[in-house]
């Protein structure tokens, strides 16, 4: 159904949400009809920052908000939705837009499969009432069940539209670009070069698949690398981790500024932890890219500050590859904790492939590596 169909027949003035590529559709809708404006569209950080948002929303207006986002984020609302949103603590009203991912009997990603087959049961754990919008799904479907939305709704609960692959449609065209030189796949070879045989853990989304990309085109293991193809924002977690235990090898992040925003408290704890053998490049090109383009705020902040003032010792910006591989080579030689934070712009390769090896090898070859050194 078209997305203009299914916002009119919501009526809600305001959304919030992190993009999804199966939301493409709305997300376009919405920066084509309001960019980002505080008072009708607003992009966070992660799925609980937006849930919280959407009640500050209903508390200072009295209407109902919409949150949008991939099922992937439904771990992050367990909390405000219990604890906040619920009928029995404050009951603040809000609809849910869910992608479906990873959907039983649709093909999709491994980190999408366990999440695609529990989204409708932590739904309905979470007392959420939902409507499943597919393909053939109509206008007058989502207007009955919106109607039935309504009388929910008008008791302080939350109800969810759960959207299948393809179901929703927007004839409008957005672009989204920015002025940055350096393409990110062209970064992530000059991190390679750099690294050597160091191990990588590298974020969500198109950094991995390129990093895989590169070492089959240079006839390289994947074994240095950790690919973290699910669980967003955790990848530099996961590498402090590694960091911590294995305090005489240099680990290497590659993040992404949208991973980075959605859990940046891991810098904080990273920064307090100081491991001297880790070095944190940060990707930034302000965009949710692997779904779609939609902007990000980390153009309008200063990471690097971030950075320091969570306690890295080391923390630069680059811009062009002369001063990226200078930066590489001293975080290389410093001796301490290091962050680069890399200005990208915003496109990748059409014919860019998928991994070829399951996650579970990724990880066993990884870890029989990470045993060697």
């Amino acid at each position: 159904m078209k997305v203009t169909s299914l916002t009119k027949i919501i009526g809600s003035e305001f959304y919030t949400g992190v993009p999804d590529s199966q939301l493409k559709a709305l997300c376009n809708y919405l920066m084509s009809e309001y960019g980002i404006d505080p008072a009708h569209h607003i992009i966070a950080a992660n799925e609980g920052n937006c849930t919280a948002l959407a009640a500050g929303y209903h508390l200072a207006t009295g209407k109902i908000p919409v949150v949008y986002m991939q099922n992937s984020g439904e771990g992050n609302i367990i909390n405000p939705v219990a604890s906040l949103l619920n009928d029995k603590v404050y009951a603040i009203p809000t609809v849910f837009i869910i992608g479906w991912r990873g959907e039983p009997g649709v093909h999709d990603e491994p980190q999408h499969i366990y999440q695609g087959e529990v989204t409708l049961k932590l739904l309905e754990d979470m007392d959420i009432a939902y409507f499943v919008i597919g393909k053939d799904t109509t206008e007058d479907d989502v207007n009955k069940a919106m109607k039935g939305f309504n009388e929910i709704l008008a008791k302080g609960r939350d109800v969810a539209f759960v959207i299948r692959k393809g179901a929703l449609e927007f004839d409008g065209k957005v672009k989204y670009a920015n002025s940055n030189k350096m393409v990110r796949e062209d970064i992530i070879r000059h991190i390679v070069a750099a690294a050597g045989e160091d191990p990588i853990v590298s974020t969500t989304g198109k950094a991995s698949r390129e990093l895989f990309e590169i070492r089959t085109a240079a006839g390289q293991s994947h074994k240095y690398d950790f690919l973290t193809v699910g669980s967003m924002g955790h990848s530099s977690s996961i590498a402090l981790g590694v960091a911590l235990n294995k305090p005489g090898q240099k680990i290497w992040c590659i993040d992404g500024d949208g991973a980075a925003l959605m859990h940046m408290g891991a810098m904080a704890v990273i920064g307090s932890n100081k491991p001297s053998n880790m070095i944190h490049v940060l990707i930034n090109n302000g965009a949710h890219e692997t779904v779609g383009g939609m902007p990000t705020v980390a153009s309008d902040i200063d990471m690097v500050a971030i950075a320091k003032a969570c306690g890295y010792p080391n923390a630069v910006r680059v811009e062009d590859e002369e001063a990226l591989d200078k930066a590489l080579a001293d975080a290389e030689s410093a001796g301490e904790l290091s962050f680069i934070e890399v200005t990208c712009n915003i496109g990748a390769r059409d014919d860019l492939g998928r991994p070829t090896t399951s996650a579970l090898e990724n990880k066993n070859n990884f870890m029989d590596y990470l045993k060697e050194l």
